[in-house]
């Protein structure tokens, strides 16, 4: 599989909304002067419907209902518990139902106000409508005890089972969320800066931690409604109980046991319209805020995990079986139990089998019918300079069918480092490799392997930035960008972890960000001849007569390449090309070397040197160049030989040990992955850089003469030379 070649993503910019038009004046009938300003007309909204709604509800704890008005909002409650109850089932995320603490409190309002409507017809007419005498006719059925006790039960069950359980969740999870707040905004901040996403997508990441924050802690709240209202039930019922029987026989002239028939059944049927939608709208929060987020719908997701394995479905088929033939069980709801399980379970492993085969199929399929002689000689020798080889478990990273997004991770990086290093970054070309481990990647430039890893697709990077993160459960491993120490969890620990103080980030963003640190450290190798002649041609359009001084009056192509190109490796920005042109250009009369017109140019881009390496207030740290050790270097550069008593040189066993040192310094003063400064003199600069380069080719070393003067400049350390004895 190969994908297509990635190109810059151009913005979409919305189109213009046309400007309002101004209210404009009509003459009155005579035709002399302007009339009052049209009005427009008014026109009802939902907030307004909503607000009609609500008072409406209050309205039926003080309005008398007739017996036929209370049973068709008796009914209307039912359905609304039923309704609510289907919309949390299907929902995939929290967030798609989040005015569910909202109408949380409606519903329960309205069962309140209800129950009020019915308590004053049943103590005032000794009936309250067609369906609370059915419900008590049908639960009652002559027993009256047993009516009392399925009411308590259902009180019982909804009061202290579900509710408190939904409500300890909601809380558990807004504690949860509000705690791993900030490393979640730490892990989008890194993927903004990392230039991974964009503005647009950071701020709406944003929004969603803050709306599942304010979700569940609503959630929390919500959860006191549904448990206030089950208690109001308990006393609303004896109320009823007591008061209807006492009414009955003092106003009513019924008897004791003709009113206590009369007012339980009608009680018991008043509180089961009401407890039963309350039991349904609390199992509907209790399945909202236990399901978590970012899954498919329950139901699916039910049945797919429940017979996943055909083993247990067939284990479960034989435990089934043994309960069938132990004496004194009845055998026949076991049997048919066992035989559904084991059906079950056949259907699953044929189901299986049958899409493994499939995918073999596919893969089979995807693999280039004709032997590789057979393509043109010219595709062959073509050399990709940037290229991206991922194991087949990496497939679905790409994949946008599989909600894969490293093709716009990449895009976007492609545009962050166009704009940061002043150079076009060429397409990737991402293909998967066979060859390959299944969860590895390796990054090449120039087809040469110059970077890999290993990522794991489903689980998540915990990345212990701070180093103080406590230990949690997971596979250790180490960041391939930066080398911070890290672990990969499962999706459900991403909460826990960011609690805990780690950054979390996908398997996506590792990936990408390692492309990104590859692709910026080997900058001078993508940048080309023919990449060079485009900057300097886009420059021409607006400079000509600079660029037609350097090049070709003064410079060739290849030596202002050549300049650029070791201004990238070591890591300067090539964007300012007027600066470095107009360098070259008073450069090129003293010298045609480009190593000494590459300090010649790195002296004029001082600003820029000092912004990428200033610790916020203006200051510039780093490891310094000790007496000792500054003048065995220059003993050690100096083209000229020495002359009596002018010094020594240093033997490699001193330079082995300085270099020992210098790493040992970097070592202690790194910090997550940044690298400190070497600050030398500047004659000795390009000497140093060339001596270190092949131990710490990632160190960056700084000239004193190129940092402007108002620049103060501070020792981390001193690097020098181990006083002899």
């Amino acid at each position: 599989m190969t994908a297509p070649t990635l190109s810059g993503a151009q913005p979409v910019r919305p189109d213009r909304a046309p400007a309002p038009s101004k209210p404009g004046t009509s003459r009155g009938a005579a035709g002399f002067g302007p009339s009052a300003p049209l009005k427009p007309a008014v026109s009802l909204t939902a907030e307004t419907y909503l607000a009609i709604g609500v008072v409406v509800i209050v309205s039926l704890l003080i309005v008398p209902l007739p017996a036929m008005a209370l049973d068709a909002l008796l009914a209307l409650s039912i359905g609304l518990s039923i309704l609510v109850l289907l919309v949390a089932v299907s929902s995939n995320d929290p967030l798609e139902f989040s005015v569910f603490p909202s109408l949380l409190l409606l519903i329960t309002l309205l069962r309140l106000g209800l129950n009020v409507s019915s308590t004053r017809l049943i103590l005032s007419h000794a009936q309250a409508g067609r369906v609370i005498d059915a419900f008590g006719n049908f639960v009652i059925g002559g027993n009256y005890v047993v009516g009392l006790v399925i009411f308590l039960i259902l009180v019982a069950i909804n009061f202290m089972v579900i509710t408190k359980g939904a409500g300890r969740i909601a809380e558990v999870a807004a504690r949860f969320t509000l705690d791993a707040m900030p490393g979640r905004q730490m892990s989008i901040d890194a993927d903004l800066s990392a230039g991974l996403i964009d503005e647009t997508e950071a701020r709406a990441r944003r929004e969603e931690i803050s709306r599942y924050a304010d979700f569940y802690g609503s959630m929390d709240g919500a959860a006191k409604f549904v448990r206030g209202d089950a208690a109001a039930g308990l006393v609303i019922t004896a109320i009823n109980l007591i008061g209807g029987f006492i009414i009955g026989m003092t106003q009513q002239g019924l008897t004791a046991t003709e009113s206590l028939a009369t007012y339980t059944r009608l009680t018991v049927g008043d509180g089961l319209v009401t407890q039963i939608p309350a039991l349904i709208v609390s199992t509907a929060a209790g399945m909202l805020v236990t399901y978590g987020s970012s899954n498919p719908a329950m139901g699916p997701t039910i049945g797919k995990q429940l017979a996943r394995s055909p083993r247990t479905m067939y284990i479960a088929a034989g435990i089934l079986a043994v309960f069938a033939i132990v004496p004194g069980l009845p055998p026949i709801p076991f049997l048919l139990l066992s035989i559904a399980s084991a059906v079950v379970g056949y259907l699953v492993g044929t189901t299986q089998a049958a899409a493994a085969e499939a995918e073999r199929v596919r893969v089979v399929e995807s693999m280039p019918s004709q032997p590789a002689h057979s393509a043109p000689i010219r595709e062959l020798l073509a050399v990709e300079p940037l290229e991206l080889e991922i194991g087949y478990a990496l497939v679905p990273l790409v994949d946008d069918a599989q909600s894969g997004d490293l093709l716009k991770r990449v895009s976007l990086m492609r545009q962050k480092l166009a704009v940061e290093l002043g150079i076009v970054i060429p397409p990737a070309r991402i293909r998967d490799n066979i060859q390959l481990p299944a969860t590895e990647y390796a990054i090449k430039v120039r087809g040469v392997r110059v970077a890999g890893g290993e990522v794991m697709p489903r689980f998540l990077l915990a990345l212990n930035s701070t180093g103080a993160a406590l230990p949690i459960e997971g596979i250790q491993t180490t960041d391939p960008s930066f080398g911070m120490a890290a672990v990969w969890i499962t999706p459900e620990l991403r909460l826990e972890a960011e609690s805990m103080g780690y950054t979390v980030v996908e398997a996506t963003v590792v990936l990408a960000t390692h492309l990104t640190e590859t692709v910026r450290q080997h900058g001078a190798d993508l940048l080309t001849r023919q990449h060079t002649r485009e900057l300097l041609d886009g420059v021409k359009e607006s400079h000509p007569a600079l660029v037609d001084d350097v090049v070709p009056n003064k410079l060739s192509l290849g030596t202002v390449h050549r300049v650029l190109q070791r201004l990238l490796r070591e890591g300067l920005p090539i964007r300012d090309l007027l600066s470095i042109l107009e360098a070259l250009s008073d450069g090129a009369d003293q010298t045609k070397d480009p190593e000494l017109l590459t300090e010649h140019v790195r002296r004029a881009l001082g600003s820029v040197i000092l912004q990428l390496y200033e610790q916020g207030d203006g200051s510039v740290r780093g490891i310094t160049v000790g007496p000792r050790l500054e003048a065995a270097l220059m003993q050690l550069f100096s083209p000229r030989p020495l002359r009596e008593g002018g010094g020594r040189t240093m033997d490699p066993d001193e330079l082995t040990d300085a270099l020992r040192r210098l790493n040992d310094l970097v070592t202690i003063h790194k910090n997550e992955g940044h690298w400190p400064a070497l600050i030398a003199p500047p004659s000795l600069r390009v000497g140093i850089r060339r001596l270190i380069e092949p131990v710490l080719p990632k160190l960056p070393v700084l000239s004193l003469g190129e940092l402007p003067t108002q620049a103060p400049v501070l020792s981390l350390a001193t690097w020098e030379l181990a006083r002899a004895n």
